[in-house]
């Protein structure tokens, strides 16, 4: 059932729901609806997949070095990086997290408690698995639009 923290994308390869853990990441959790809610990531691509590991989104530019322009302050938890966790993309600095974020295609541990998570893909792990792989990605896929459950736009 969807409620104020089910986050919908509308993606190439199908939808994919996230239930997001303001229990986990208040802030995070907070700005992503925001985002969501704005539009900031409707055409926003994949910029970087890799197999076994995750897909990364989240940056208007496509390059991995955009962002919204607001740093978050990291809110490390103990929920476990696994098969379809959301967490935040980061650069060194533990509080450069802004708008990107990736999903884990499997368990990658050696994340936790070093990155933000702060949802759970509950349907559509599937299309997250058709998502085109690179590192850059040639033409890749992209979220066509993201928006609350409670809020279609």
């Amino acid at each position: 059932m969807a409620d104020d923290n089910t986050l919908i994308l509308e993606t190439t390869k199908g939808n994919v729901t996230i239930q997001m853990r303001p229990d986990l990441a208040p802030n995070h959790v907070a700005r992503i609806k925001e985002l969501a809610n704005d539009g900031f990531y409707d055409g926003v691509v994949f910029h970087r997949v890799i197999d076994g590991f995750m897909a990364q989104t989240g940056d208007p530019t496509g390059t991995g070095m955009g962002g919204s322009g607001q740093k978050l302050k990291q809110e490390f938890n103990d929920a476990p990086h696994e098969r379809g966790t959301c967490s935040m993309a980061r650069a060194q600095n533990p509080d450069s997290a802004d708008s990107q974020f990736f999903i884990c295609f499997d368990d990658a541990g050696f994340l936790d408690r070093q990155y933000t998570v702060w949802g759970q893909v509950v349907d559509g792990m599937d299309n997250v698995d058709k998502i085109k792989r690179g590192e850059p990605v040639i033409e890749p896929d992209q979220i066509v639009k993201a928006y609350m459950a409670t809020n279609p736009r």
